[in-house]
């Protein structure tokens, strides 16, 4: 199984550099073209790593589209295989998956005060409750050699900072070797002084990649395990030579009436002949 953290598109309040923690801040046009390109190359991947069989998002707008772009793009792959166990792809909206909430500091500048925000240990527990809820079984169903479910993706859209308290919620309960792995590195960098919380970066529509096998049963222990390893961090292939849509467009709030750039490139459609 492959299991992805991935964060939402750009949205109006990235580019305006404003805290939009439980704002529902909504993507830009260029952050519409960055899921897009996200979720086409999910679906070009499938053939390696598996179709998506299982995605959650925030229930928050920016999650919720970018995840959703995701579903299409895999619905559609599925019909056009006739794929009926994989064309029938749901998502699962979770509040827990919220980003930080930043209080008094929400819609305001980058840098104001917020002494006041959600907590790293708040944000953990939510965290915790997902992995919980939604994350455990489908670990399990793998530990327990559900071999049908080796070659398949799992996808969770959400935010910067949720992800992170995710990740570390994730490792020390099934791989704390990859915990104190990734802590090591970034401390090494010197990126995260004082920033212990941060294990990884995202950017926008950026994911990281796990691999996560069955360790079959020993002496020592009564039942199979999981063993989860970070492939990649903050991975953007998917928007190799993806340029901004001049005039301010691509920076503004997404119009589904607007043509994007990416609609020009597309084959016109056949005109039906009569009689």
């Amino acid at each position: 199984m492959r299991l992805f953290l991935v964060r939402h598109g750009e949205t109006v309040d990235n580019v305006a550099g404003l805290y939009a923690g439980i704002r529902d801040s909504p993507l830009t046009t260029h952050g519409v073209l960055q899921a897009r390109r996200l979720a086409s190359h999910f679906a070009s991947r499938s053939s390696s790593i598996g179709p998506v069989t299982h995605i959650f998002s925030s229930d928050l707008q920016r999650a919720v589209s970018t995840a959703q772009a995701i579903v299409d793009a895999q619905v559609t792959k599925a019909t056009e295989k006739e794929d009926t166990d994989h064309s029938k792809l749901q998502l699962v909206q979770v509040v827990e998956l919220r980003e930080r909430d930043f209080r008094s500091a929400e819609g305001k500048r980058f840098g104001t005060p917020h002494s006041d925000a959600e907590t790293h240990d708040e944000m953990r527990a939510r965290a915790t409750d997902f992995v919980q809820v939604h994350l455990d079984p489908l670990l399990d169903s793998i530990s327990n050699g559900d071999n049908c479910k080796t070659n398949t993706t799992v996808v969770v859209v959400a935010h910067g900072l949720i992800l992170n308290s995710l990740l570390r919620s994730l490792l020390a309960r099934y791989a704390p070797e990859e915990l104190t792995r990734l802590a090591n590195a970034k401390l090494s960098s010197g990126s995260v002084a004082g920033r212990s919380e941060f294990l990884a970066a995202w950017s926008n529509t950026g994911y990281l990649e796990m691999k996560v096998d069955a360790i079959a049963s020993s002496e020592e222990t009564e039942k199979s395990t999981v063993q989860l390893t970070v492939v990649r961090v903050n991975v953007l292939d998917h928007l190799h030579g993806l340029k901004r849509t001049r005039g301010g467009i691509g920076s503004a709030k997404f119009d589904s009436k607007q043509k994007t750039m990416d609609l020009f490139f597309k084959p016109a459609a056949k005109k039906r002949r009569v009689g």
